[in-house]
């Protein structure tokens, strides 16, 4: 059985909305840089931006990954709160678009979150040390 679960850090902060590519004309712009990075579970585009406040996020989710909708839920927030605990460790300057191959369906929280690290180290989506210390 599966249980849900609030999309919550340690401080008990959510995503905000104001974090999540959220409109059509926003996706086709991530899509359109033609920026991607892939590994057996996940696709991810990228696009950087002027105004580098903080990163957002949008994730798409077929019906390959599972016919039922709270399957497919069940995948995003695993996503969702995956990133929002890598989000620290995150550039804040780019536009995430994250799609979930059918192979993340049924996937618990740790394998999904490797993957995650994973493809967005190939992304190079994360800040290095030298940055920081400047």
């Amino acid at each position: 059985m599966r249980f849900l679960f609030a999309l919550r850090v340690n401080n008990g902060e959510k995503m905000r909305k104001s974090y999540r590519v959220k409109t059509e004309k926003d996706f086709q712009k991530v899509f359109d840089q033609h920026n991607s990075h892939a590994n057996k579970m996940f696709i991810v585009y990228t696009m950087q931006r002027a105004e580098p406040k903080h990163l957002r996020l949008g994730i798409s989710i077929s019906k390959k990954v599972g016919l039922r909708g709270h399957e497919r839920v069940w995948v995003k927030r695993r996503i969702r709160q995956s990133v929002l605990e890598l989000m620290p460790k995150m550039r804040s300057d780019v536009d995430i678009l994250v799609i979930a191959r059918p192979s993340a369906h049924d996937q618990d929280m740790a394998i999904i979150k490797k993957n995650l690290v994973h493809v967005f180290s190939l992304a190079h989506l994360f800040i290095d040390d030298n940055e920081q210390a400047d």
